[in-house]
């Protein structure tokens, strides 16, 4: 079976296609003319493709803070940690509440 990384040069059944399935895509190998041929897409494309994609590029993620939370490393004893963890998902961000809570901010 091929790994993740290589490329599959026969059909291998219970990969979610059947064997019509991969005997009717064909994919032949490019010619030595075709790669010499070839030429980077900066030199086909318009520029206004790659303005976009880095626009997009940009655009992706979480929305920047104004005042965003900073990493710390903090010891807590184990008992505290187990209470909060014991209430599910968001643990953190509630002992956060508790810490804002306890000095007032």
């Amino acid at each position: 079976m091929a790994t993740k990384n290589q490329k599959m040069k026969s059909f291998e059944p219970g990969r979610g296609y059947t064997k019509e399935d991969w005997d009717a895509v064909d994919f032949p190998e490019l010619t030595a003319e075709e790669l010499d041929n070839m030429r980077p897409a900066m030199d086909v494309l318009p520029a206004e493709f790659f303005k976009a994609m880095e626009e997009h590029r940009k655009s992706r993620g979480r929305p920047s803070l104004e005042h965003p939370k900073k990493q710390i490393t903090l010891r807590l004893d184990e008992d505290v940690i187990a209470k909060f963890r014991a209430s599910g998902k968001g643990w953190q961000g509630r002992i956060n509440e508790a810490l804002r809570k306890a000095s007032g901010v």
